[in-house]
């Protein structure tokens, strides 16, 4: 005889948090159950998840949508980073995410250097194009001039 029971946490072989699955009688109440791996799909329970599921897409539309607007207030900008440069324009070292991070803070929009995407350092002088990655969905692309510095 088997059970339904509503996964807390995802399961391997089972299935993910959220969902509500048929298990053996003995293996949801010996096991997932007492380390509350699962709840017993009851009417209140599956009334409860559906209102935290509700919730929780409510938080994330919010979350996308101010990710949005600070993508658009980051791709209005363009960033000049000045480096040292040797012979036939050569960089003396290279502009990192380090160095676009700190670039941003100081144009007044702070952003983590981790959501920046930098595929390799920029080695020579001119325009790029480098993704910041605001949102699992939003992502915006900020033009980055490097010049020679004087």
């Amino acid at each position: 005889m088997n059970m339904k029971v509503i996964l807390r946490e995802d399961v391997p072989s089972l299935g993910k948090a959220g969902e509500v699955v048929e298990v053996k009688r003995g293996f949801g109440r010996n096991y997932l159950v007492p380390q509350q791996k699962a709840l017993i799909a009851t009417s209140a329970n599956l009334s409860h998840l559906e209102h935290e599921k509700q919730v929780a897409l409510s938080r994330k539309a919010k979350l996308k949508g101010i990710a949005a607007t600070a993508a658009q207030e980051l791709e209005a900008r363009s960033l000049t980073i000045a480096r040292r440069v040797g012979e036939n324009d050569k960089l003396f070292g290279s502009v990192t995410t380090i160095d676009i991070a700190e670039a941003l803070a100081k144009a007044g929009a702070p952003v983590d250097r981790h959501k920046i995407h930098l595929p390799e350092p920029i080695k020579a002088l001119g325009e790029f194009t480098v993704d910041v990655k605001l949102h699992g969905e939003v992502t915006a692309k900020i033009k980055v001039n490097v010049v020679a510095e004087k």
